[in-house]
């Protein structure tokens, strides 16, 4: 009964997964180019898979449990990712399986790593695919769901709690976690729109405009052009993304609680927000200051102007890049590096460790330090003015214990594989961090990488969006004990 239930939900998901390809389609059909049959074909093949899920465990109750959204959550990525790779096999650019599966794991879990060079000769309905799949997997294609499967009787909570990010994941703005997940849904497509508008507003085409909209919002990356921003070289173009970057950096339930409060308190209330945008500010500034000092661009303004943009994208693991970033002198590419691991607030479409836990492993350190000159004392670790507990303390510390266990593993995997000490580190924050361009070998592209450094990227992307314990657990006997 359980098996059933747990096939029954991942049937609608598949199901929902494969409407990423009907925007391509009517955009093919438009354009008059060939690949909509491919996109037809593959929408047919994902929707069929999903149905045969679904269709004989449809009549099927059982309240799923906190473990089984677990395994769902982890399924669903899995399952999403092979049904979406088929258009980008059967269609320019003509992927292999691993690296078709890569590419659609990198725009689902909005890393923005690529094995695609030549994007500016590929058809406008690849490159939208590329897009929609990012802004599905911003919010998380299993908060979508949660938004859909009370109208099919099926309970969100556990799924809710399993793909949510950031150390406190019970946190609800609305009394039902179904209205929750469409909040967040309201305040991530409005924020999408806005974005679009100014890009177009700006100079950029409808088309351009509506993509990177997609690809910033959800801190994805992924561009229509292989120069990325360099390709209008504006820098009105570059403040826009900047701005957006950083909301979309934001806890989103801040911004929801903006907009029903109509008030900015919320966000002047945030620790975490005050310490992501005080770690923006100095990285920019350190990284302009380099960059400036060593006559890498003419003059302190367009140091400040490159610097900045690259910066906040890493921070946001959005992934746009700034031409030759990796041969940026001194500290600078490390600066980057990073950033992109402390990663954006919790709550947010953002990859990383987040702001929160850095914070508040910091000020745990810290607290230790103090412990050892005062023996006697009594010192908390607080974020925003209250006290934290030690169990959450604990439970962070054990977080980015794991975090970093699993980034040297899959880096000397990585190593393993064929990339040097440089590329592999750079491959693993571009995928485990969520960030998308790396260093080394894999700066722009996996593409020229084995296609083991390729899998162990796949999987590096998968644990940095689950963030690490929704896909360990798994491995645990505990977990399949009753």
């Amino acid at each position: 009964m359980r098996l059933r239930a747990i096939l029954r939900v991942l049937g609608v998901i598949v199901c929902l997964t494969s409407l990423t390809k009907l925007p391509s389609i009517v955009l093919a059909l438009a354009l008059d180019e060939a690949v909509w049959q491919v996109f037809l074909h593959s929408f047919i093949a994902s929707a069929l898979a999903g149905l045969l899920l679904w269709w004989p465990n449809r009549q099927v109750r059982y309240e799923l449990r906190l473990r089984d959204g677990f395994l769902v959550v982890s399924l669903t990525w899995v399952l999403a990712s092979l049904a979406s790779a088929l258009p980008l096999m059967y269609a320019p650019p003509h992927l292999s399986f691993t690296h078709a599966v890569f590419e659609v794991m990198s725009g689902l879990t909005t890393t923005g790593s690529t094995v695609i060079s030549g994007l500016d000769q590929l058809p406008r309905s690849v490159l939208l695919y590329r897009q929609v799949l990012q802004f599905l997997g911003g919010m998380g294609i299993v908060i979508l769901a949660v938004a859909v499967l009370p109208m099919l009787r099926i309970g969100g909570t556990q799924l809710f709690r399993a793909e949510t990010t950031g150390p406190s994941r019970d946190n609800k703005l609305t009394p039902r976690i179904a209205e929750t997940a469409k909040a967040l849904w309201l305040v991530y497509a409005g924020l999408t729109v806005l974005c679009g508008l100014a890009y177009w507003v700006c100079g950029m085409d409808l088309f351009d405009a509506i993509s990177h909209a997609m690809a910033t919002i959800s801190t994805g990356g992924f561009s229509t052009h292989d120069a990325a921003f360099e390709h209008w070289n504006s820098p009105l173009l570059d403040s826009v993304a900047i701005l957006f970057m950083v909301l979309g950096g934001v806890n989103f339930a801040l911004h929801f609680l903006c907009w029903k409060r109509a008030s900015l308190t919320p966000y002047r209330h945030d620790s975490e927000l005050r310490a992501f945008l005080r770690i923006l500010l100095f990285a920019a500034l350190l990284s302009a200051a380099v960059l400036w000092l060593a006559g890498t661009y003419d003059g302190a303004w367009e140091s400040l102007r490159k610097g900045s943009f690259m910066i906040v994208s890493a921070m946001t693991t959005t992934g746009f890049t700034v031409g030759n970033f990796d041969q940026w002198p001194g500290i600078a590419p490390m600066i980057v590096m990073i950033v992109a691991v402390i990663g954006g607030c919790s709550g947010s479409t953002v990859g990383g460790l987040k702001v929160a836990r850095v914070v508040m492993v910091m000020r745990q350190g810290w607290r230790e330090l103090r412990q050892l000159v005062h023996p006697r004392g009594q010192f908390m670790v607080k974020m925003g003015g209250q006290r934290v507990s030690g169990s959450v303390v604990l439970s962070v510390s054990g977080f980015i214990t794991l975090w970093m266990v699993c980034f040297m593993v899959l880096m000397l995997g990585m190593i393993g594989a064929g990339l040097d000490p440089l590329s592999a580190f750079g491959g693993v924050v571009a995928t485990m961090a969520n960030l998308g361009p790396g260093m080394g070998q894999v700066t722009y592209t996996f593409g020229q990488v084995s296609d083991t450094a390729v899998w162990l990227g796949t999987l590096g992307m998968l644990l940095g969006r689950l963030e690490v314990f929704s896909l360990l657990v798994l491995l645990t006997p505990d977990f399949w004990r009753e």
